[in-house]
């Protein structure tokens, strides 16, 4: 951490009005985070030095305590897990202690919704006696990630965070960012904390495991993160979609890595980690995707619900001027591709007073920048552009495109292959 603009050697002015209006009243503090970001498989194997190396970053020597919090969809693909990763700390004894039991943990939405699990998580670090220089360690899916991130930023105002996604989409993007948070009074993500993690692990032996359908979820970010910041990356998974949507190990690990890079280097680079401002490119097609999410009862999940908003304003992106015509289409059948349906009844769905009930995203999604309305379109495949209005107008002709779309796709669809549907919080 840097301190700068203070000179304690020159005397502070002693009156209210010097305080607020003198040259020393506005100081500036700096702050410089580092941590790791790893892509490895079989985290857990006896002779893998990566969780090691992140655990002796700092003290090297020194014996380091870790409490460990499991997804129980997880646990449930991978029961022994818990023996490994005990197995691992016996190898490494001498700089590696689990505090107490391995913690399960609800996967997915559950484990955000009741703000009990939040205090349970909270209590299991106080039963472990989880110090500033200890370390919670978490392995699952987004959801569960947010859920103990948060309360380790919480405890003791910050313990060292370690997360361990086990999803395409959490290890594509939610987690290797730096936000947590559980859900709150009906809304998503509204009580939560920015904290930088101590490291993040990417082990590509959880992802082997995972049901059809949650590979592809995290698909879905990828995508998003190519047309917002980089053409090349978009060409690429055009030009491998088919394996990609059989999952073949080599390019479903190096979409992983692409995105994850992708968006640490918004993050990073970006110049608003924080989300101080009121633009967020990464949330491209996602005003449209969380209410879409809840209007479905959730029988979309987020990288589906992803898909469509990112077609979606594709699409209206078009429309407005900004996206050369022809080139929403390209979004469409990648995502198809992909093995997205790109329709739900529910883009449809009227309010109380029969006006179209996704609009109410946009005002939830401009409440929760903070009143002033920042929404990312596309002005060219890898290019983002963020505007201040959204015409609802456009938004039902894009609406009604991939409706039309979907229709003339339903013989393709029905001639595919069944997916299989879990889930759990993997």
């Amino acid at each position: 951490m840097k301190l700068a603009g203070t000179d304690p050697v020159r005397q502070l002015p002693t009156s209210r009005a010097a305080a607020a209006d003198g040259p020393d009243s506005h100081q500036r503090l700096q702050l410089n985070h580092d941590f790791s970001m790893i892509h490895t498989r079989e985290a857990f194997a006896a002779d893998n030095p990566a969780l090691l190396h992140i655990l002796r970053r700092r003290e090297p020597a020194k014996r380091h305590r870790v409490a460990v919090f499991v997804d129980d969809g997880v646990l449930h693909a991978c029961p022994e897990l818990p023996q490994r990763i005990r197995g691992y700390a016996d190898t490494h004894a001498a700089h590696l202690e689990i505090a107490g039991e391995i913690v399960p943990l609800p996967g997915g939405e559950v484990c955000k919704n009741d703000p009990q699990h939040l205090w349970r998580l909270l209590q299991a670090l106080a039963d472990r006696n989880i110090d500033r220089h200890s370390y919670a360690l978490a392995i699952g899916g987004g959801a569960a990630l947010d859920a103990v991130g948060l309360a380790a930023s919480l405890f003791h105002r910050g313990v060292r965070h370690i997360r361990l996604p086990s999803t395409v989409l959490s290890q594509a993007d939610s987690g290797v960012g730096v936000k947590n948070a559980i859900n709150w009074n009906g809304q998503k993500n509204l009580i939560g904390s920015f904290a930088v993690p101590w490291a993040v692990i990417n082990d590509a032996a959880l992802i082997d495991g995972l049901p059809a359908r949650e590979k592809r979820a995290g698909m879905a970010e990828a995508v998003k993160v190519a047309l917002i910041r980089d053409a090349s990356f978009f060409h690429w998974l055009e030009a491998r979609a088919d394996a990609l949507a059989r999952f073949e190990q080599p390019d479903l690990e190096e979409l992983i890595q692409r995105s994850a890079a992708l968006h640490l280097r918004q993050i990073t680079q970006g110049g608003d980690p924080f989300e101080q401002g009121s633009a967020r490119p990464l949330d491209y097609g996602h005003w449209i995707a969380h209410k879409l999410e809840r209007l479905s009862g959730h029988a979309l999940n987020h990288g589906e619900a992803v898909a469509i908003g990112v077609a979606c304003d594709a699409r209206h992106s078009a429309l407005a001027g900004l996206l050369p015509a022809g080139d929403e289409a390209r979004v469409w059948r990648l995502l198809r591709a992909l093995g997205f349906e790109l329709w739900h009844e529910q883009l449809l769905a009227q309010d109380e007073h029969g006006r179209l009930a996704l609009l109410q995203g946009l005002g939830e999604f401009r409440e929760h920048l903070g009143g002033d309305l920042c929404v990312t379109l596309l002005e060219e495949l890898g290019r983002g552009r963020e505007v201040n209005a959204i015409d609802g107008e456009r938004v039902m002709q894009s609406i009604l495109w991939l409706q039309q779309r979907h229709a003339a796709a339903l013989p393709d669809a029905r001639a595919g292959v069944n997916e299989t549907v879990c889930g759990a919080g993997r």
